[in-house]
């Protein structure tokens, strides 16, 4: 990484905040920390940070509640700490606008290599356009529309709907395939990107944020429709330039 990206942790465990400020800071990294949501959303009222270490359980509003609020207003990176291990908690944070999770207890050196890959998928456009003939900068459909430059979604009312960087790459997947049947393993290669720890739960979980952020009906999805054995379709006109 070139820059020194800007980091926020946010655990109330004093130990783990001081060692990953230590260890990030050795790695190039500029670290704040806070011990809860009230000392975070002053830590972001006075900086700008480029990414955010989210513990799940912390004292007053959990990581759950703090990262749902978030992606009402931004589409910073976020990745979650969580102590329970279980799929069901780590896809519920995923669900609710997380990038990544890390277990714990975990490797420090395992956290920076996913803070190395949200931030690679955040500030890069994604190798998807590459596929195409023209870069494009903007795509059309159902009278949205996305750019690729500013990474903004605009619905049929011109209204700034947030993404997070894994559903910006999933919604440019679709549009430079429009109307083609991707597999869940077509859809990992475009969205993770090769040597990336996936699984196939997360693709259909940023389908599913998808499709509430885009679908009149994400019960009876119009857009992104499920091919039974195959996989999925974007089934809508794109335009691009």
């Amino acid at each position: 990484m070139q820059k020194a990206y800007q980091i926020l942790v946010v655990d109330d465990h004093k130990d783990i905040r001081d060692l990953l400020q230590r260890f990030l800071n050795q790695h190039g990294l500029s670290v704040a920390t806070a011990a809860d949501g009230n000392e975070m959303y002053e830590k972001m009222a006075a900086q700008h940070f480029d990414l955010l270490i989210l513990d799940l359980m912390l004292p007053g509003k959990d990581g759950i509640t703090l990262c749902r609020e978030l992606r009402a207003s931004t589409n910073m990176p976020i990745i979650m700490l969580t102590a329970l291990g279980e799929d069901v908690d780590r896809i519920v944070g995923l669900e609710v606008g997380a990038d990544d999770y890390v277990a714990k207890p975990f490797n420090p050196r395992e956290l920076l290599a996913r803070i190395k890959s949200v931030l690679r998928r955040h500030f890069a456009i994604p190798n998807i356009e590459q596929q195409l003939s023209a870069n494009p900068t903007h795509y059309e459909f159902s009278d949205w529309k996305l750019d690729t430059t500013t990474r903004e979604l605009l619905d049929p009312e011109g209204t700034l709907v947030p993404l997070t960087s894994s559903e910006f790459t999933m919604l440019a997947a679709f549009l430079s395939h429009p109307n083609v049947v991707l597999s869940r393993e077509d859809l990992l290669k475009l969205v993770q990107g090769r040597g990336a720890d996936v699984y196939d739960r997360a693709i259909d979980t940023l389908i599913s944020r998808l499709r509430k952020k885009i679908e009149i009906d994400p019960k009876q999805p119009k857009l992104i429709k499920t091919i039974w054995g195959g996989g999925y379709q974007f089934s809508c006109e794109v335009m691009h330039g």
